[in-house]
């Protein structure tokens, strides 16, 4: 479920922290790095599943509304009429019917952050849209616009709602720091939620991965600077953006000593973390720099790629 580019990611903002509170002390950085590297992802996991039970608890609302309207000392035609039909959405109920996340949403930490003023408040929101009012009329059920509804509950009633953002910068940990993995996240679930595991969305190969780059990047700091700043042409390397550093010395690890991984992949994916994490000019900038280290690392052949066996 989590891509490679959540991984590196992760990566960027473990060694960001290793870089800006730790001492220049290899073995140490690597062993504080693991812990917090291991902290980061499993954070953000959890707060990748939490999105997604919020969007089943206000979908789930619909027959809470219903049953709370009708019951009324005199309810009228409206109260008595209610649509429940987005509770038995097809697209939700593959989530609501996998194992792994019935057992994930048992956790305390999963279920304590959802606020249920807020699943409220979103549902009589959501209720007052064209979009909904529409889908809510229709009879029959459609695959995509099934799948459609949810995504409009994730990315415009939550998403946009900046009072909701708010209440989670303020009591979801670290949220502002993940809500960019977490929105990366929810874009794959969209793609596909088949066969998802929630209680290992992370791979051993990915955690692998992710823990061989981060101390990578730390014992090649010197070796990878050796071919960083020469391509830094009227920037002096003390004030080029740490992250954009980080992100570089990442780039030319991942081109030296993860031969499966294709250079032109490693590129595009530090340019296009950089336009995110970095300032405007970063990705221009990475790419250029990567580009030409590239170039280099080819003429001395320190470029040694293989094929990736894919596991059946």
């Amino acid at each position: 479920m989590i891509s490679r580019r959540n991984i590196r990611v992760k990566v960027m903002q473990t060694l960001y922290t290793v870089a800006t509170t730790e001492p220049n002390d290899q073995e140490l950085n690597k062993k504080t790095g693991a812990k917090l590297l291991d902290e980061k992802l499993n954070h953000s996991l959890d707060l990748f599943t939490i999105s997604i039970l919020y969007i089943t608890r206000v979908a789930q609302y619909a027959e809470l509304d219903a049953r709370q309207r009708a019951s009324k000392y005199l309810p009228t035609q409206e109260d008595l009429n209610v649509s429940t039909k987005i509770a038995g959405n097809e697209f939700l109920w593959q989530v609501l019917s996998n194992q792994t996340f019935i057992e994930k949403t048992k956790e305390a930490k999963i279920t304590h952050a959802v606020d249920e003023e807020w699943i409220k408040k979103l549902y009589q929101q959501l209720t007052k849209t064209p979009e909904y009012k529409e889908y809510a009329v229709e009879q029959s059920r459609d695959a995509k616009k099934e799948k459609a509804i949810i995504q409009f509950i994730w990315q415009k009633q939550m998403l946009e709602n900046e009072a909701l953002q708010e209440h989670f910068s303020e009591e979801l940990p670290h949220w502002e720091d993940d809500k960019e993995m977490t929105e990366m996240l929810m874009e794959n679930f969209f793609k596909s939620n088949q066969k998802i595991n929630f209680l290992n969305l992370i791979s051993a190969e990915k955690r692998e991965y992710a823990h061989n780059l981060m101390r990578t990047v730390i014992d090649k700091t010197d070796y990878c600077m050796e071919f960083i700043k020469p391509k830094l042409v009227n920037w002096d390397a003390e004030r080029v953006a740490l992250i954009d550093l980080l992100l570089l010395r990442m780039g030319v690890c991942e081109m030296l000593y993860f031969p499966t991984i294709p250079t032109k992949v490693t590129i595009n994916e530090y340019i296009e973390i950089a336009k995110l994490y970095s300032t405007p000019q970063s990705g221009q900038f990475v790419n250029g720099v990567l580009d030409n280290i590239l170039k280099d690392l080819e003429k001395e052949n320190l470029i040694n790629k293989q094929e990736r066996t894919r596991k059946s």
